[in-house]
């Protein structure tokens, strides 16, 4: 089994890992398109629904200690503009997960070492870095989530953002939600259609910090 600990050790001289609110506030200091914000603050109307703040999900528990939304500055901008398009539509987005601290990836892998769908503890997560998403469609006015291929963390191929043999519903969807992304300067996982990673010439360094560093 891995621990943070033992992957603390391998990865000194591999991975840039801020475990420490002085670091993470120099790197701000240095660069404020590096602070981490809270989602709800930029973009008021985003739904959240937040899984590892409880037990429903893949891991059947909690792995955080509140639901809440961190991200990046100018990924926290970029949502803003996507949810003023999806309004004009009826619809808003809904976040399962955003900043997962470093210390949670190596949780997970823990429990579910699987390599194609888990975050790698050698290398970190777009998550751990606050440039990651997971998220879907909501219906404004009925507050139900659109029809997608799969639920949230189904570990099969209909996952995949290009699999072909979705219904009709599903991925004229799946297609909406990729397109509109895009648009505002997000790029699908090939692995899982909720999840989008902000493209950006930034080095986010990946963080280990708990969310109340940031309150």
């Amino acid at each position: 089994m891995l621990s943070i600990h033992s992957i603390k050790a391998q990865n000194t001289k591999k991975l840039l890992v801020i475990y420490t609110k002085e670091a993470y506030l120099k790197s701000v200091k240095e660069d404020t398109n590096k602070a981490l914000v809270l989602l709800k603050k930029y973009v008021p109307s985003i739904k959240l629904d937040i899984k590892y703040a409880t037990s429903q999900n893949i891991f059947y528990q909690k792995l955080y200690p509140k639901a809440v939304a961190y991200v990046r500055l100018p990924v926290a901008k970029a949502l803003a503009k996507v949810q003023e398009e999806l309004k004009s539509k009826g619809l808003s987005l809904k976040i399962y997960d955003a900043y997962r601290p470093y210390s949670v990836t190596v949780q997970m892998f823990d429990m579910l070492p699987d390599t194609l769908y888990m975050g790698l503890p050698w290398t970190g997560s777009k998550h751990n870095r606050g440039i990651a998403l997971d998220l879907t469609l909501v219906n404004l006015k009925t507050r139900k989530e659109l029809k997608m291929p799969t639920p949230f963390d189904a570990l099969v191929y209909a996952s995949h953002p290009e699999f072909p043999l979705v219904s009709d519903e599903a991925k004229q969807n799946r297609e909406l939600l990729k397109d509109i992304m895009k648009k505002h300067g997000f790029v699908v996982d090939p692995m899982e259609w909720w999840h989008f990673n902000y493209k950006s010439n930034t080095n986010f360094e990946i963080l280990d910090l708990p969310f109340k560093t940031f309150e």
